[in-house]
C-alpha cells in the first residue's frame, strides 16, 4: 500500500487543487448538459412526475405551466453552470454558482420520498429503489460536491480578504 501511495504521490495525480477544479469542470458540464434538455418537448414531458411530486418545485406547474417549468428550469441550470465556470477566475461568482446549486440538489432530492412507486414493493420497499426514484440518488453526491465547491470558494474568499487586509496593516 504503502509503495501504491508513493507512486500517486510522485506521478503529479494529487496536485494541488486537482479535485477543486475536476469537480467545478464537472458541475459546469452536468449543468450545461441537463439545462440544455429542458427546451425540448420530450424533457418537459419527462419531468412531469419529478415536479408533480416535488415538495419544493410543484409550484412551477402553476405559475409557469409545463412547457415554462422547463425553461425555468432551463434558464437556472445555464445561469448557476455559468456562475461555477466563472468561479475559476472569480471566487465570488463560484459561491453564487454553487449556492444555486446547492438550492437545485436539495429541491431534487426532497422529491424521492414523495416519488409514488419509487420503492420496490416486491423486494420490501424501501431502500429497493425502482422507477424514478434511481436518477435522482445522483442528486445526493451532486449536492454533496455543491457543498464542497461553496465552502472551497468561501474559504478562497475569505483568505483572500484577510491577505488584503494584512497587506494593508504593514503598509
Amino acid at each position: 500500500m504503502n509503495s501504491l501511495i508513493n507512486i500517486l504521490t510522485k506521478s503529479g495525480l494529487l496536485t494541488k487543487d486537482l479535485d477543486y477544479h475536476l469537480i467545478r469542470a464537472s458541475m459546469v458540464i452536468i449543468f450545461l448538459f441537463f439545462g440544455y434538455q429542458k427546451w425540448f418537448e420530450y424533457e418537459a414531458q419527462v419531468l412531469i412526475p419529478y415536479i408533480s411530486n416535488g415538495p419544493l418545485i410543484s409550484w412551477m406547474y402553476p405559475v409557469f405551466g409545463i412547457r415554462g417549468a422547463g425553461w425555468f428550469l432551463g434558464v437556472s441550470e445555464w445561469l448557476f453552470g455559468a456562475l461555477l465556470f466563472l468561479g475559476f477566475w472569480n471566487k465570488k461568482l463560484g459561491i453564487l454558482g454553487a449556492l444555486g446549486s446547492c438550492v437545485t440538489f436539495i429541491m431534487t432530492v426532497t422529491i424521492i420520498p414523495f416519488m409514488p412507486d419509487g420503492w420496490a414493493a416486491s423486494a420490501g420497499g424501501f431502500p429497493a429503489m425502482v422507477g424514478n426514484v434511481p436518477f435522482l440518488m445522483k442528486d445526493v453526491v451532486l449536492f454533496a460536491a455543491s457543498v464542497y465547491l461553496l465552502r472551497q470558494d468561501v474559504l478562497r474568499v475569505s483568505l483572500s480578504t484577510r491577505n488584503k487586509d494584512m497587506t494593508r496593516e504593514r503598509t
